[in-house]
Order: C-alpha cells, then sequence, then structure tokens
C-alpha cells in the first residue's frame, strides 16, 4: 500500500511520497496534503527524494496542489527532485510551477 510520510517543522508540513510518485502513490498524497493546504496557509514542502519518477496521475496530484498553494498565496515547494522527475516537468512545460529545492531543510527555511 501506497504511503506518504509527515513531518512538521514549525508551521510548514513536510509530506514525502514513499516511493514514485504514480497513481497510487499520487492519490495517497492528495489525501494527505489537500486537506493541510489551507490551515497551514500553503506552509508545505513535497519532499520527492524517495520518487524516482512521476506519472500522469503524480503530475496531476502536483498541479492540484501547486493551485491550492496559489490560492493561499504560495508557490508549492518541492524538494529532492530527481533528474528523471525534473525531466519529465521540463518536457510537460510545467517546470515553472513550482520552486525546488536541494533538500527539504533548504525548502522550509524559504518560508521565512
Amino acid at each position: 500500500m501506497a504511503g506518504v510520510t509527515e513531518q512538521r517543522h514549525g508551521a510548514v508540513a513536510v509530506l514525502k511520497p514513499d516511493g514514485p510518485c504514480i497513481q497510487e502513490q499520487a492519490e495517497s498524497l492528495s489525501e494527505a496534503a489537500l486537506p493541510k493546504v489551507r490551515p497551514l496557509m500553503g506552509r508545505m514542502v513535497i519532499d520527492l527524494s524517495a520518487s524516482a519518477y512521476v506519472d500522469s496521475f503524480g503530475l496531476e496530484t502536483l498541479l492540484d496542489l501547486a493551485d491550492a498553494m496559489d490560492n493561499c498565496g504560495q508557490t508549492l515547494r518541492l524538494a529532492g527532485v530527481s533528474a528523471t522527475v525534473r525531466e519529465v516537468l521540463d518536457l510537460t512545460g510545467l517546470t515553472n510551477r513550482f520552486e525546488y529545492h536541494e533538500d527539504t531543510n533548504l525548502a522550509v527555511r524559504s518560508f521565512l
């Protein structure tokens, strides 16, 4: 079963899919993240360091989260994005929808 690990760093939630961001994993991420966007005022990071690739379901989930974050005046922050995931985002023209950070600590500090 797909899982998503959640950690809190002060007022920032960090959600990390436990594997590739494909259909089942993407659904778990969506279920875990979307209800938290408004209460956290968009202070959320998605850690993709364990996600070697992403499919269309994963892309749709990330876009849904980016839209929800936009409504809170924030940009969805992604941490630990692999070269393969970055290439998919580049090829689909979605690169500019997200803010990228090397690791979760840098992403969390970007809210300061």
